[in-house]
């Protein structure tokens, strides 16, 4: 039986996890979220981007003061935060406001969607992005490995970029080689990361047909020494 996602990132007792990439990053927030809940802690969920309202399926709570969020706060549930609200989506706090939520309140953990990529598998970040909370512990990079055998075009969030950091172009199709090239790029997966906080990578959307392509992909990135360790999920 495969282990909690919680044990297979080594998550620690207090934690700021920030979630970057394509191809999954939602799932991985509620699941790891609800899994650290179900263990008892006290768990804030939120994003510093922007997440599909019917995503949003925790209690939330509608402000970034401290004290208002622990009075909602609970274990054995996660809480969501979120301000404010555009066209079927909602938003969260700022970088420094997630910060705050984990200094500030009585949360044991807090997992930040910290990055946007329009459902699409793969992606490069454009100059603003990602938003990655200063005080991250733990940040996990993001990637499905669906996108490997297709064109780039067809797969990724700013193909350009992607193609770039790849040293392609957008028309080629996405090698393990070149999707590892852009996860462990410092303009790409490796974005903004703090120096102090641990490196995981989840590759997704694993089928028994692509697990030698995941396989191979793990190899290449946890040759690097930023990446802590690789995780991978249906």
């Amino acid at each position: 039986m495969t282990a909690p996602l919680r044990e297979r990132l080594a998550v620690g007792d207090h934690e700021l996890i920030s979630i970057v990439g394509a191809g999954g990053k939602s799932t991985v927030l509620f699941t790891l979220g609800r899994e650290l809940a179900e263990d008892g802690g006290r768990v804030i969920l939120t994003t510093t981007t922007k997440m599909a309202r019917d995503q949003v399926t925790e209690p939330a709570c509608w402000s970034v003061d401290p004290v208002a969020v622990d009075r909602s706060l609970a274990a054995g549930s996660p809480l969501f935060i979120a301000v404010g609200t555009v066209p079927g989506k909602v938003t969260g706090p700022t970088p420094e406001g997630t910060d705050r939520l984990f200094l500030e309140t009585t949360a044991d953990y807090v997992a930040v969607e910290a990055d946007g990529a329009r459902s699409m598998s793969v992606k490069a970040p454009a100059g603003h992005e990602p938003v990655i909370p200063h005080r991250s512990t733990l940040v996990i990079v993001v990637a499905a490995i669906d996108a490997v055998g297709r064109p780039i075009e067809e797969v990724a969030h700013r193909p350009d970029r992607v193609a770039a950091l790849a040293g392609t172009t957008e028309s080629d199709v996405l090698s393990i080689s070149h999707l590892a090239s852009v996860l462990l790029h410092t303009d790409g997966g490796l974005k903004s990361i703090p120096e102090t906080a641990r490196v995981a990578v989840v590759i997704t959307r694993l089928t028994p047909q692509t697990a030698h392509r995941a396989t191979n992909l793990s190899e290449l990135l946890l040759a690097h020494p930023r990446v802590d360790r690789v995780v991978t999920l249906p």
